[in-house]
This record gives structure tokens, sequence and C-alpha cells, in this order.
């Protein structure tokens, strides 16, 4: 597949392939028209604006963000979903940022390997899921993995980067000085064609995996939207509809306990140890959006990013887990055996 028709497969994939790409007979004849098709290609040099000039970004918008220090960026997943890597730096690491339409998987990684600074490009389709390969060794990695499948670094893992999947609204709000990525001439034209296939992608769970995908496991349907955890040599997937019901989730997984929140209003999921100064803890809802949380132990109270607010733990930061949100058919080909919850068996509790 080449990479100027990946964008009108995805679309393809949501029944509105009409829409998005060649221009249908009605499209060429009635106003507005449809925007012309722009390449898929990789992100090398970023361009960045203030929240305030943003005006491509709507408050619902989902985006990969990304925080270190006093640098805070984001990513509109409109955009990424158009080209699938954007290089870029933080100032802890070069990091690559990554989305793939196909398989709904949108992850950060750190951008080298043995002190060596990749770039990366996109390369083909594999087992339905995008393969990016690096320009300076020629290898090829798994988009869902990080793992590098051919190449000189065959069988070599890029390091996940710490991020988060939230909306635009969200994000801002929480960091104000916050930049984010400045679409390329011609690439804006396309989002409010594709905010409906995202929206409805997180959503439905509906239809089949895509050709390539050699998914087997129908513990869920393919296309249900989850969000991914990998702690040690263990792995968990939290289909996002029971994350609606249940909202906060006491686990443990890899031997170690943890804590999954969702919160509805905003459609973030986020997740940390559940341990604080060598106390394994548990938490519940303090608010109907969860954005507010109670540990079970020393009734401290919490945001839903980790931080204690008040309490006896004032002040300790939760360490936070890294969740991939992505298909299920996509998580559970390249995770067998991974752990699946359930909102039936949530070891939750109510307000």
């Amino acid at each position: 597949m080449t990479k100027s028709r990946i964008l009108t497969a995805v679309a393809a994939v949501f029944g509105i392939a009409s829409r998005v790409g060649a221009q249908s007979d009605v499209a060429r004849q009635s106003p507005p028209r449809t925007p012309v098709m722009m390449p898929y290609v990789a992100i090398h040099e970023p361009v960045f604006v203030p929240a305030s000039n943003a005006a491509f970004a709507l408050d619902d918008d989902l985006v990969i963000g990304v925080a270190r220090g006093a640098t805070a960026k984001a990513y509109l997943a409109l955009d990424l979903m158009q080209h699938g890597s954007v290089d870029d730096r933080m100032p802890d690491s070069p990091i690559e940022v990554t989305w793939c339409g196909t398989c709904g998987t949108g992850a950060v990684f750190r951008a080298e390997l043995n002190g060596r600074h990749l770039h990366f490009e996109y390369d083909s389709m594999v087992n339905a899921n995008e393969v990016h390969r690096d320009v300076e060794t020629g290898s090829r990695w798994q988009q869902s993995t990080g793992e590098a499948i051919s190449g000189p670094l065959k069988g070599s893992t890029l390091a996940l980067y710490p991020f988060v999947l939230t909306t635009w609204k969200a994000w801002r709000t929480r960091y104000p000085g916050t930049t984010i990525l400045k679409p390329l001439p011609g690439y804006a034209e396309h989002m409010p064609l594709l905010r409906p296939v995202m929206q409805r992608a997180r959503t439905s769970g509906e239809g089949a995996a895509p050709k390539g995908s050699f998914s087997t496991d129908d513990r869920l349907r393919p296309r249900e939207m989850i969000a991914g955890l990998s702690v040690g040599t263990e792995t968990m997937a939290f289909p996002l509809s029971a994350l609606r019901i249940a909202r906060v989730v006491n686990e443990r997984v890899g031997g170690v306990p943890v804590v999954v929140v969702h919160q509805p209003s905003l459609d973030t999921t986020t997740a940390f140890e559940a341990q604080a100064k060598g106390k394994a803890l548990r938490f519940e809802m303090a608010n109907d959006d969860a954005s507010a949380l109670i540990d079970l132990d020393t009734h401290s109270t919490w945001d839903a990013y980790g931080v204690c607010l008040d309490g006896p733990l004032k002040g300790v930061q939760l360490k936070p887990l890294i969740l991939v949100p992505e298909f299920w058919f996509a998580w559970s080909q390249f995770r067998p055996g991974t752990r699946v919850f359930s909102a039936s068996s949530a070891k939750s509790s109510p307000q």
C-alpha cells in the first residue's frame, strides 16, 4: 500500500471512503469540495504554536500530550493519523510520536538506542499495523510494540516515553503554557472529515479485523478500543466500554498494585502504581467523573493524575504508568495471553 493511499484506506474501514481521498462525482459538482489528498509522510521538522493560535483544534479533539519540566507539547490525533510519525525532542530525550489509524494505536517512543538518535519514516503495513523505518540503519520497527522486526537492529525495542491521550481542552487546562503541533499546509482541511471517523472508532467497536491481521482472540470484538498496560512481563487490556462503567479500577499487574482511572467527561484514562511510602493503596471515586479520588487506607484525597491534594499523604505523586490506546485485534495479536479487565468483576468501589 502506498503512502498516499493510507488515509483513504483508514476512511474506507469506517464507510466514508467516498468523502476522503479521490473526490466523488457529487463532491466535484457541489461545494464545498473535498480537500485534495495530501501525501502520507512523516514530519521531521515539527513546528509548534501556542494554544491561543490553535484555531484548527476543537475542545473535544484528542491529543497526545507529553510533558517534562516546564515543557509541554500536544499532538493532535487528527493530524497524526495523516502522517503516522513525528520526530521531535523533549528536554530529556528525542522522541517519536506515532499513530496508526488502521489499528487505532497511539504511542510515543524514546527515539534513541544505545545513545544513537534515530529518525523515522513510514515503511509499510505488517499484520495490519504500521511499520516505520529508521533513516540511520534502515531497520524496520513495528509501531504497536516498538520492536525492530528486520535490519541491523532487529530484536531491539524502543522504550515508551510517558504520554497521555486526552482532549485538547483538558490538556491546555492542565498545561496553560503548552504548545501544539501546527499542521502542515493542506492537512488541516481534512480534519472535519476525519473527526467522525475517530469518534466512531473509539465508541462503536463495530467491524471485523482488517485484512492482514492474525488476531484470533475473540474475548473482545476486534475493534473494541482498549487501554493497554504492560508492567514487567505481564500485560492487561482495559476496554474503554468497561472503564466508562467502573471509572476507578484497583488491580495488580506484573506483581505491582496499580490503579486505573477513567474520566468520562474528558475521555481520558490514566494509570499509576498504587503505592506510597512502602504501602499499597486502594482507591475509590470521590466524585462522579473520577476527577477526584480517595484512598481507602489513609483517606487522603487525590486527583486523577496521581497527585495527593489533601490528607496524610499530601504532596505525594504516584508513579505514572503508560497506557497505550489500541484496537483489541492489534493489542491481542502482538500480546497473546494478555489479561482482560471486565466491568462485571471490577475491583473498584462506588462513591
